[in-house]
């Protein structure tokens, strides 16, 4: 008898999405419960439970295929190679080798093998196990490098590039010279739905950039300081992002307008601040919301953006964590950007662009030093916002970071 595989409810107001990958191939053993597919959603991946133990029937949709929620994409058939108890070994595969003799390896071994190392992957994060799956490499046999001894994806990675012990393969012959290649990939649905959100951004809203700079002295001074004793007592590291989301949430309340939203012909504005955080993803950029981040801590915030970050990695995000942002941060200067013009993430309003630091000669006190200074930019909906208070919300946060007591005060 064979159990229908369904799509789950994928969350508010998702109807559908896309197949990523199959966990689990026909004839495989699968329990109750275990990831057989992955479902990529215009946010998140969202893996597939099998709903009984059994035996991975055949796959009713392909790779890339969009599934409506609750259409059927597979079966599971009842007993068969899961429930079936290990034959005993034969005579002559209990026979031993005679002298000079290899003992043959027995087909059934490389099935055993498969399915160990198709067990170990299901326990794994999904960016992860889908790393175990494509490479092939036992997982059993990787020392971990993350929490706890986890396995990273990177840690898959280095394994599978690692040279084996048997001796080199004659090189491959080399590409012609002057040899020119394309390959054409199908874009994520992830991917689709950024491309799409951003040129919507850029169609209705009345986009408008605004910079300043901040000196980051004091900051940083404070950082060097107190870090090892802010990670002793609270288990995280100190970084830049708390104190820019505090100075951030400051800047809003002077600035509400920066914080609102256009529905329709009304503007709404709030009094809270969930603020939306960039954080880099294996399938792309997502913004996971920090809640409520105005009425948290420096270190309340810092861990959760570190937990948001470890959990983007391994693919494990939910979709309701990505849901409600009112105002966005986003860090480019991670990857070396100077200057940028960050686009808005609709229905928001305005986002902050942060850039690398780097030291500058600038002006104090009539003399030329040199200090370690940042780029920011706000980029702004000038239907909502007017230039008067996008400058206006720059100096206050500018006047946070370069003064960090305010943050304590509350100025």
């Amino acid at each position: 008898m064979a159990t229908e595989i369904k799509v789950p409810v994928l969350g508010e107001s998702i109807t559908e999405a896309t197949l990523g990958e199959w966990l689990k191939q026909p004839g495989d053993p699968v329990k109750a419960d275990e990831p057989v597919a992955s479902l990529e959603t215009d946010k998140v991946s969202v893996e597939v439970p099998a709903p009984v133990a059994g035996v991975m029937g055949p796959h009713a949709v392909k790779v890339g295929d969009t599934v409506q929620v609750g259409a059927m994409i597979g079966t599971v058939e009842a007993g068969g190679a899961a429930a079936a108890p290990a034959p005993a070994p034969s005579p002559a595969a209990a026979t031993p080798a005679g002298p000079g003799e290899q003992p043959q390896p027995r087909a059934d071994d490389a099935a055993v093998s498969a399915t160990s190392r198709a067990e170990a992957a299901a326990a794994l994060s999904p960016s992860v196990r889908r790393a175990v799956l494509e490479t092939g490499v036992d997982p059993s046999t990787i020392q971990g490098t993350g929490k706890d001894g986890r396995l990273t994806k990177d840690d898959v990675l280095a394994a599978a590039q690692a040279p084996a012990p048997s001796p080199a393969p004659a090189p491959a012959p080399s590409a012609p010279t002057g040899a020119r290649r394309e390959e054409r990939v199908r874009m994520t649905r992830l991917r689709q739905t950024v491309a799409r959100r951003l040129k919507e951004a850029q169609n209705t809203a009345a986009m408008l950039t605004t910079f300043n700079d901040v000196d980051m002295s004091a900051v940083m001074e404070a950082r060097a300081r107190y870090k090892d004793l802010f990670e002793k007592k609270h288990g995280v590291r100190l970084g830049f992002m708390g104190f820019f989301v505090k100075a951030a949430c400051l800047a809003l309340r002077d600035i509400p307008a920066v914080n609102g939203s256009i529905e329709g012909d009304e503007i709404v504005y709030r009094d809270y601040a969930d603020i939306s955080v960039a954080v880099s993803a294996p399938q792309g950029l997502v913004v996971p919301v920090v809640r409520d981040a105005d009425k948290l801590s420096v270190a309340e915030i810092e861990k959760t953006i570190g937990d948001f970050g470890k959990r983007a990695k391994e693919g494990t995000l939910k979709l309701e964590e990505m849901q409600g942002g009112t105002f966005t941060i986003s860090n480019g200067g991670v990857f070396g950007s100077l200057m940028s013009t960050p686009i808005i993430n609709p229905p928001q309003s305005a986002v902050l662009g942060l850039h690398r630091i780097e030291d500058r000669p600038v002006v104090r006190d009539g003399q030329i030093v040199i200090r370690p200074m940042m780029y920011l930019a706000l980029s702004y909906d000038h239907r909502l916002i007017d230039g008067r208070e996008a400058v206006t919300f720059l100096v206050a946060l500018k006047n946070a970071i370069e003064d960090p007591t305010r943050l304590l005060i509350d100025l």
